[in-house]
Order: structure tokens, then C-alpha cells, then sequence
């Protein structure tokens, strides 16, 4: 199972987290962003640039995933993307995107989008939390024990 990171708006203690269970579980860790990042020096992390450009990083990543590896990021269309794939994707908030929770998630983001266009929603999602950061780590705890057996 790899870990790939949609990087380029994940909070930093979202990637501490993925750096530190990368470290213990020993699985591969890709970052892929357009802007050059920070990470810790090891064997199971790595980062890899794209260039500027609208989906530019999720279409490295869609190219990249494998059945079974495991997706962090916030970008719905993207989610449903890599669980077509077969693989599973997660949001730093720690909500599990699935062949059987995508399709939910994007009907309530195209009403969001909808809401937002025709001036009725503004804003954005609030700042991350520690109840948040605590579902996160929790989910992530969960969906790699069930697929490395550790």
C-alpha cells in the first residue's frame, strides 16, 4: 500500500501525522504538489513536483494510484476519481471516501457549489480543529491496520 497526498493545502499537522505513521508502519509516503516542500529525511517519504495548472497534481496522482493504496485530500472530485480506481481515499478531516460513501459526498458538494454560486453559501470550512486532527489520526489508525494487518 503506498500513501499518496494531494500536499499542496494540507495542514502542516496533517503531514506530521502521515510522516510519523509512514515512519512506524514503514509504507511509502508520496507527496505531490506544485511547490517545493519540507519533509523529514527518509526511506519511506518522498516528494514529488508538478507543474502549475488547474488538476494538474490530481491527474499525477489518479496516474499514480494503485488498487488499494490510500489517497489524503479534501478535493471531492479527486476522492472519486481514485475510488474508481480502487483505491481509498481520506480527508484530513478524517471522513473515509469509499466505493460506498463517494457518491454522497459529491451530491452534497455540487449543492454546496450551487449554494455558493447563486450567493446563498459563503465561506469556506471552518479551521481544522483538534477534534478534527484526533478523527483524522483515528481514521487513518484504523484504515492501515485493516490493510497492512499492523
Amino acid at each position: 500500500m503506498n500513501i499518496l497526498v494531494d500536499a499542496d493545502a494540507l495542514p502542516g499537522v496533517i503531514k506530521e501525522i502521515l510522516f510519523r505513521a509512514a515512519q512506524r508502519r514503514r509504507l511509502p509516503l508520496i507527496l505531490v504538489a506544485n511547490k517545493n516542500l519540507q519533509v523529514p529525511l527518509s526511506d519511506f517519504i518522498r516528494t514529488i513536483r508538478v507543474g502549475q495548472g488547474f488538476d494538474v497534481v490530481d491527474d499525477a496522482i489518479v496516474e499514480m494510484v494503485q488498487p488499494g493504496d490510500l489517497v489524503v485530500t479534501a478535493d471531492i472530485p479527486l476522492a472519486a476519481k481514485v475510488v474508481e480506481k480502487g483505491a481509498n481515499a481520506l480527508n484530513p478531516r478524517g471522513a473515509l471516501y469509499d466505493k460506498d460513501t463517494i457518491q454522497a459526498a459529491l451530491t452534497m458538494r455540487n449543492l454546496l457549489y450551487e449554494l455558493r454560486e447563486g450567493g446563498l453559501a459563503t465561506g469556506g470550512p471552518p479551521p481544522m480543529s483538534r477534534r478534527d486532527r484526533e478523527a483524522f489520526a483515528n481514521s487513518l489508525d484504523r484504515l492501515l491496520t485493516t490493510h497492512t494487518g499492523a
